[in-house]
């Protein structure tokens, strides 16, 4: 979080140092004044994240200054303090746009945390407000958004090597937008006026695959009524997306295989074979090399393909691009639906950031749509999520970690032994059971 500015109004000197202290103490920016009207003044003329006021003052009390606060500038949350803890209080503290309260005497810890939450939320409610203005800017790279590092490395990897006719393999998690990299890589190279011809080698059953890909003659089996050109040759001019490849069987490999080599194709039954002229990317979310090594799949198809790799992060490795999808997703979904849905809550914002999505991009997807059909308000809530994302918590205790992909256990596994063998790749290969070439590779794999 950055440093919040914090202006405090208390008719009592001493109060207002001692309260100073401990929030500049916890990297604060703090000003105080002894009366409402001098801090309402200074709140006018500059900019505070956070107001807190006493009720009782002199004058203009803490619930008039809290009204103007909230009346002036609505995105700043007030925290009020008050001696009397009724709720009477408490419901005109909520009818002034109070924050939050806390009622004397409190404990210091107490009062931290809820200027620390204010904080908090003004920042949210900012960055919402922020994301508004660039989800259809520079922010967007053909139909994927990101700000992050991480992102912004693939973005980059995408240009350098668009219009290379080199096989590029995507990596990374179910639901991260592996295909949207395929479409990408296709639309920005050469052959962007050719087919984009997509197929899920997991969906296909495996009888069907190969006469699927290479073709098959009038004939050939019993369903051939008519003779099929097959995938490879209706991308020809194109690019040839295979999707889910760790998914495909051992014993159409070596097809493969052949085919990428010599360019060519035997559709099923026919005597001859077909050139084809593709740009082959290939995407999964499985381990290939693990697989490879577990005889599921075969070492030189692996290398031939693997030649280029973007490996795309899960969505809870990239900062507020969380925040930033959500936006475009509530505006695509309000369209659709005709809802007027402008964006997020600052609460709601709040947890989508605390949760771990195991989904990825298209969990929050659904999660968002969900959210716009059910939304009320001009502003998804808390109470729109699922339920699972409204009541999660992301504990810090060893034993109540995250449900997370094996994949990201294992990047957070190694990275822990790196730490404690002290970058001695040697020792961590040993304490890991790897090879030393095995462990450079998950180094590279996993950006360690």
């Amino acid at each position: 979080m950055t440093t919040a500015r914090i202006l405090i109004a208390d008719d009592d000197a001493s109060m207002c140092s001692m309260l100073s202290a401990h929030l500049t103490k916890r990297g604060f920016e703090v000003e105080t004044f002894t009366s409402a009207q001098a801090a309402f003044d200074a709140h006018r003329s500059r900019d505070f994240d956070v107001v807190v006021t006493d009720l009782n003052m002199a004058g203009m009390d803490g619930l008039e200054l809290c009204e103007r606060v909230v009346q002036n500038s609505p995105q700043t949350p007030v925290v009020l303090i008050t001696a009397f803890g009724s709720l009477e209080t408490a419901i005109g503290a909520i009818r002034a746009g109070a924050y939050d309260f806390v009622p004397k005497p409190f404990e210091i810890e107490t009062f931290l945390l809820a200027i620390e939450r204010a904080a908090r939320h003004r920042e949210l409610q900012a960055e919402v407000t922020r994301l508004r203005s660039v989800v259809a800017g520079a922010s967007r790279f053909d139909d994927m958004l990101g700000e992050s590092a991480a992102m912004r490395r693939v973005f980059e990897l995408i240009e350098r090597v668009a219009d290379s006719d080199t096989s590029v393999l995507v990596t990374g998690e179910s639901g991260t937008g592996k295909e949207l990299v395929a479409r990408a890589l296709h639309r920005r190279s050469a052959r962007r006026d050719g087919p984009f011809v997509p197929v899920n080698c997991a969906a296909v059953p495996e009888a069907l695959l190969e006469s699927e890909l290479f073709g098959h003659t009038r004939g050939a089996f019993t369903d051939a009524r008519t003779a099929r050109s097959g995938l490879f040759v209706e991308a020809s001019g194109g690019t040839l997306f295979l999707d889910e490849l760790g998914e495909m069987p051992l014993g159409l490999q070596p097809k493969l295989l052949r085919a990428l080599e010599e360019r060519v194709v035997r559709p099923i039954g026919a005597s001859a074979e077909v050139p084809f002229d593709v740009r082959l990317v290939a995407a999964t979310n499985t381990d290939l090399e693990s697989a490879v090594e577990e005889g599921r799949f075969r070492a030189d198809l692996f290398y031939r393909i693997n030649v280029l790799q973007i490996d795309l992060p899960p969505l809870r490795r990239r900062d507020n691009d969380t925040l930033l999808l959500a936006q475009r997703f509530v505006e695509q979904c309000a369209e659709r639906s005709g809802k007027r849905v402008t964006g997020l809550s600052a609460p709601a914002a709040q947890k989508l950031l605390a949760y771990a999505w195991p989904g990825n991009v298209r969990e929050l997807k659904n999660a968002i749509e969900r959210a716009v059909t059910l939304a009320r308000y001009a502003e998804v809530v808390v109470e729109d999520l699922p339920e699972k994302i409204q009541d999660y918590r992301r504990s810090r205790s060893d034993g109540d970690e995250p449900l997370l992909p094996m994949a990201e256990v294992e990047r957070r596994h190694v990275g822990r032994v790196l730490e404690a063998t002290g970058g001695n790749k040697a020792e961590a290969a040993r304490i890991l059971g790897f090879d030393r070439t095995t462990l450079y590779r998950k180094l590279q794999r996993y950006d360690l």
